[in-house]
């Protein structure tokens, strides 16, 4: 086969393996080492850049070796360059005190950028649920404004494109789409509550932290019945269960939500807060047969000390 044939072979293979949209970024790509100056993070990035162990470990290995992966960048108008991926490995380059980063630099629209930017950032091992949420929220008006670009010619699509958008986003993201609706509820949380829920999984000793349950129902208050109940969790110094915050939306919807009312929801007993008395079972099984289930045992202890009551009643009568 001559060299003309090979190449026509290799030029088809291409084409069936590859999609026009792969062909054409690979031909506007290119990569540079570019100084970490000219680099502006992303606007709006919703992906926290910390200074933890797992940064320490980056910097050292980046110091060792340098930034084995490259980032990826958009040029600007300007002549500068916009982060997309790798905000976490220009920071490490900056802290070994590296002059460059090695970068992928692509031609992108915002929303391509937004796209590849929050998929690059979900498959890190730990993502806060406020970084979920305001990253999906991103990409998913990403794909609504990509949805209507492309059905401009065609008939109008209304509910169903929004309804496409969001499968479409459940089928490419790691979590399902009931779970992602939940995330970008909590987009419309107070900062304060917000953190609160990212405090769930860094669990920071003396920091308050609600569950994401919870934070959801607690999303559709207005921003003024946020605030009041934000006064009182810290002068309570505690968070609503999944109850409570059922509860406390429910007055809310029905227009009867005040401090007042949301100071009585709070102070209600939680199941879990209920005070448990424990002792060793060895102290307890020699009067009880093996195996036997620890309700029965408790159940037993109770009302052997309510007979050891009454008897005790009797003798001081």
């Amino acid at each position: 086969m001559g060299k003309k044939s090979a190449a026509g072979l290799l030029t088809s293979v291409d084409s069936i393996f590859t999609t026009q949209e792969e062909r054409d970024n690979a031909q506007r790509s290119y990569v540079i080492d570019l100084p970490a100056a000219q680099i502006s993070d992303f606007p709006d990035h919703p992906f926290k850049v910390r200074m933890d162990e797992e940064m320490e470990h980056m910097v050292e290995s980046v110091r060792e070796r340098g930034v084995l992966s490259p980032a990826l960048v958009r040029p600007m108008p300007d002549g500068s360059y916009q982060m997309v991926s790798g905000h976490r490995r220009k920071r490490a380059a900056e802290l070994a005190e590296l002059t460059t980063v090695p970068c992928i630099v692509r031609e992108l629209t915002d929303d391509e950028a937004i796209i590849i930017m929050v998929d690059s950032n979900l498959q890190r091992e730990k993502v806060l649920p406020s970084e979920k949420a305001l990253a999906y929220k991103m990409k998913l008006d990403a794909m609504k404004r990509q949805g209507q670009r492309r059905d401009l010619t065609s008939s109008p699509v209304g509910t169903k494109l929004g309804t496409r958008s969001n499968q479409e986003l459940a089928d490419q993201s790691p979590d399902s789409k009931t779970q992602i609706h939940r995330y970008i509820c909590l987009t419309n949380l107070v900062p304060e509550l917000l953190d609160m829920v990212d405090n769930s999984v860094l669990k920071e000793k003396g920091r308050l932290q609600m569950a994401l349950r919870p934070a959801v129902e607690l999303s559709y208050l207005p921003e003024n019945q946020q605030t009041a109940l934000l006064e009182i969790m810290e002068s309570e110094d505690c968070t609503p269960s999944h109850a409570q915050a059922i509860k406390i939306r429910d007055f809310s919807e029905k227009g009867k939500l005040n401090p007042e009312v949301i100071l009585s929801i709070m102070q209600e007993e939680k199941p879990n807060q209920v005070e448990q008395f424990k002792m060793p079972r060895n102290r307890i099984d020699k009067f009880f047969p093996a195996g036997t289930p620890a309700q029965k045992i408790e159940d037993t202890i109770v009302k052997a000390l309510e007979m050891y009551r009454r008897r005790e009643r009797g003798r001081e009568r």
